[in-house]
């Protein structure tokens, strides 16, 4: 009878214990393929069209003129970014509904037929779709849009999220890792892209025109499962996703807003406090996230160092030349951190302590695509990928920064050897250049002078 009991206590632990595991690896969250968008040559945005775009606008006067074109010249951005296709027609800036639809087609049926191509994966096997574009919201929307034109099941479940700006691509992620706790066996499909063509801004504040600088046309879509069966197929295994928000505090609140001017010309504000609210955001959320990628010894390393720093301030009065900073080297071995702009790569390189080798891929993907809002994390994935950078076993973290105020960031650990090389494949080779000064510096070098000396072509179009 003992030993009955016996096996049957065994039993009982053996199953608690594969239940246990077996719910742990239900959970895992992997990465099958993924495809950015190149739009065609023809869009493409160089400085010198970026100037005549900019004497266009009715409402700049001479100096905000020399303003935005001094921010392009030295924003980091190349000559090779892609616009929508409308500032290259009559209509111009003047975008209308169709313009937005057409730059949303276009996106999203050339990255999902070549993505449905080399996965092998079929529209119908799609479970889970997640879409979100910051600024533009369709009716039907976006989803509902994508699913009639791939005629995909009738008990889909969609997400179209709206308003979470340059973060949405990890808040996209994150719904899809929570559905996947709920629902086994999956293929999920998110789609991450910004519209364009009705965002460029028409008045002349200057907290707001900086906005028509640094956007560019892009988007990704990425195909993720939760099938144990395919994850020697995976490309990427998501380790852990932390989100920060400070909506709370209204300097963060208010720091990146859609709004109006004094002449009701719609566009983005970007206040002063900006860089300050990003620094708090970030810190934040590394503060989270720390723990769950570094080694337990580097981080009481840190702590024991931090407060010797402190205490030798404090009462032995001693002036440290910079504070003591986490290594996250020990625990990354790739930083896939948003383009936003060359002020937001240099934040957060000095936050986190990095060297200039591990910015080059958010350097070359600002300088080939420009800031593509929350779908730029791709682009910059896709640069590492590409210089087969990415080897088994490698751990990836990546970072992003949205309006509201947000700071996301998760780690995915490389599944196999990675060397596709994807939207990069006509230019990598190039990258990085021997210079990232703007070719036309030179041409526009008038506008560092002080005092400065237009050219009389210039004066003429706006007199």
């Amino acid at each position: 009878m003992i030993a009955v009991w016996a096996c049957l206590l065994a039993l009982s632990l053996l199953f608690i214990f594969y239940k246990l595991i077996d719910h742990r690896i239900s959970q895992s969250c992997y990465i099958l393929h993924y495809e950015c968008f190149k739009p065609t040559e023809d869009r493409k945005v160089s400085t010198e069209f970026s100037g005549k775009m900019i004497r266009g606008c009715e409402n700049l006067g001479l100096d905000e003129y020399k303003f935005l074109l001094r921010a392009i010249v030295s924003s980091g951005i190349g000559e090779e970014t892609y616009g929508p296709r409308n500032f290259f027609l009559s209509c111009g800036t003047n975008s209308r509904l169709s313009d937005s639809l057409l730059e949303m087609d276009e996106f999203f049926t050339e990255t999902l037929d070549r993505l449905f191509s080399r996965s092998r994966i079929s529209p119908q096997d799609i479970d889970i779709l997640v879409v979100n574009v910051s600024v533009m919201a369709f009716v039907p929307s976006l989803t509902s849009r994508i699913i009639n034109r791939y005629k995909m099941r009738d008990d889909i479940k969609s997400f179209n999220i709206s308003g979470m700006g340059c973060s949405a691509s990890l808040i996209s992620i994150n719904i899809v890792q929570n559905m996947f706790r709920a629902h086994r066996n999956k293929f999920a499909l998110v789609l991450t892209s910004e519209s364009i063509a009705p965002s460029w801004y028409n008045g002349n504040e200057r907290s707001m025109i900086l906005t028509n600088c640094l956007f560019r046309c892009g988007g990704a879509a990425v195909l993720l499962t939760n099938k144990r069966t395919l994850r020697k197929q995976a490309m990427f295994r998501l380790k852990c996703l932390v989100r920060t928000h400070l909506g709370s505090c209204d300097e963060a609140y208010t720091c990146c807003t859609q709004q109006e001017d004094a002449e009701g010309h719609v566009g983005f504000f970007l206040g002063k406090t900006l860089p300050k609210t990003a620094t708090r955001a970030l810190t934040e959320n590394i503060r989270t996230i720390a723990p769950n990628i570094l080694p337990l010894t580097a981080i009481c390393c840190f702590v024991l160092l931090a407060n010797i720093q402190k205490l030798g301030a404090k009462f032995l009065h001693i002036k440290f030349e910079r504070k003591v900073i986490l290594n996250f080297k020990l625990g990354v071995d790739h930083f896939c951190l948003h383009p936003g702009g060359k002020a937001v790569i240099d934040g957060v390189k000095h936050s986190l302590g990095l060297t200039e080798g591990d910015m080059e891929p958010s350097r070359m993907t600002l300088h080939r695509f420009g800031n593509t809002s929350a779908s730029s994390l791709w682009y910059v994935l896709g640069y590492m990928e590409a210089k087969k950078r990415l080897k088994k076993g490698d751990r990836v973290l990546m970072i992003g920064f949205g309006s509201g105020f947000k700071c996301n960031s998760c780690t995915w650990e490389v599944s196999r050897d990675l060397c596709d090389q994807n939207v990069w494949e006509d230019c990598v080779d190039n990258f990085p250049p021997k210079s990232l000064i703007n070719p036309y510096l030179e041409k526009y070098g008038w506008i560092n002078e002080d005092p400065w000396m237009p050219p009389p072509e210039i004066v003429r179009a706006f007199t």
